[in-house]
């Protein structure tokens, strides 16, 4: 009968029979849960003689002796033999000193787990019936793709010490396009500050214990100002709770992250910042508008949309190979075409409103910088969307002009 169980080999001496790949490779987990290894073989790979050479590992170049065990807490052979395997588990045994037989896994009185890890989580997975490591492994992995997209509970019942911030992208919306680490730091959470945009449908997997603060702000209605968010963020990881702060988009793209950064570090709160897909570069994907494209556009000049246009904003409206992504800019598009205009940009140039990206409601309005305005009252352009000037806003950049119906595409 097998019982998995944790071992602490801190600074514990584990005992390497053979010196070849396996062992190698089963080394490197042992030094890097902190065991001391001493190798007993004849011969090593490169590698392990580097680490012998080092002093990382202890290197005894000569057969196997039974007293090699004296001092071990813990034992590993994969010496390619089988009668010498048997023997390192015998000795170990009558000194009564776990032994793993990587030769045959089912006679040896121990088995290392096909381990993950997420946070402060370690999963282990063996076989009870004879040693079975590729079927281990497969499990292994389906467990550590589960850990990773935060489908399973991580939160510690007992609460740190000290408490944290992470400052999370959620991207443009679907919740398949967070990243990795975004997931497991949500499944981990106590408190998640969340946007209005962003990928909001992950809120509804978190668990019934989790506190949401709801602090989304819409056009002109900011419910919740930003030091109030600050002091928010501040509050709770000051009570020793682990706290996500989930943006839409990137948390430095227009997301304010830097003030959010800035205040928890003047409260003496750890923070870190986990990058999102922006929407800048998301949405005009999504309709099929690249903002770079080779001969056609190698610049790209993101802006708030609310702002009036710079001087370096206005040379890159005028600049044919340069492509301008405003974001939140609906209601200022009139003085952001007009400025344009102004300032000599052409009136051909190829717009592309890209509205609700990555939602089921994404719709894309193509135009010029002369017809914008117009097009943009016509179809009733509203928020959330993301405006596109630029040659690669062309609507047969990519697909034929045929493919897109008149003004919506």
């Amino acid at each position: 009968m097998i019982a998995l169980a944790g071992l602490d080999l801190t600074d514990k001496l584990v005992v390497c029979v053979g010196g070849g790949g396996v062992a190698e490779r089963r080394i490197a987990r042992l030094r890097a849960a902190g065991a001391r290894v001493r190798v007993i073989a004849p011969a090593v790979t490169g590698a392990l003689a580097a680490l012998a050479a080092a002093g990382d590992i202890d290197w005894r170049a000569r057969a196997f002796e039974a007293g090699d065990l004296d001092d071990a807490w813990f034992c590993h052979t994969a010496t390619g033999s089988a009668s010498v395997d048997a023997a390192v588990v015998e000795a170990a045994e009558a000194r009564r000193v776990w032994c793993v037989n990587a030769g045959h896994g089912g006679k040896g009185t121990a088995r290392l787990a096909a381990e993950t890890t997420s946070g402060d989580v370690m999963v282990g997975v063996v076989s009870t019936a004879g040693a079975d490591p590729r079927r281990s492994v497969a499990v292994r992995d389906a467990i550590a793709q589960r850990l990773a997209e935060g489908a399973l509970p991580l939160r510690r019942r007992r609460r740190p010490l000290v408490g944290s911030v992470a400052l999370v992208g959620g991207g443009p919306g679907p919740v398949d396009l967070l990243t990795v680490r975004a997931r497991a730091l949500l499944a981990e959470a106590d408190v998640v500050v969340h946007d209005r945009l962003g990928p909001t449908g992950v809120l509804a997997e978190l668990g019934d214990d989790v506190e949401l603060v709801d602090v989304g702000k819409r056009p002109q209605h900011h419910p919740v100002p930003q030091d109030e968010i600050n002091a928010i963020l501040v509050d709770r990881a000051a009570r020793g709770l682990r706290v996500v702060r989930l943006k839409g988009g990137d948390p430095f793209v227009y997301g304010r992250g830097g003030e959010e950064v800035l205040a928890c570090r003047a409260a003496g709160i750890p923070v870190e910042v986990v990058p999102g897909i922006s929407s800048a570069i998301a949405v005009p994907s999504a309709a099929g508008v690249p903002v770079t494209h080779r001969g056609v556009a190698a610049t790209l000049h993101l802006v708030n949309g609310q702002d009036v246009p710079s001087e370096a904003t206005l040379a890159a409206l005028r600049d044919d190979t340069a492509t301008v992504v405003a974001l939140m800019g609906v209601s200022a598009l009139p003085r952001f075409v007009a400025a344009a205009r102004a300032a000599g940009a052409p009136g051909t140039r190829p717009v592309a409103f890209v509205e609700n990206g990555h939602t089921p409601a994404q719709r894309t309005i193509r135009t010029t910088l002369a017809t914008a305005v117009q097009d943009a009252e016509t179809h009733r352009l509203s928020n959330p969307a993301v405006l596109v000037f630029g040659e690669v806003a062309r609507a047969d950049l990519l697909l034929p002009a045929a493919a897109h119906a008149e003004g919506v595409g």
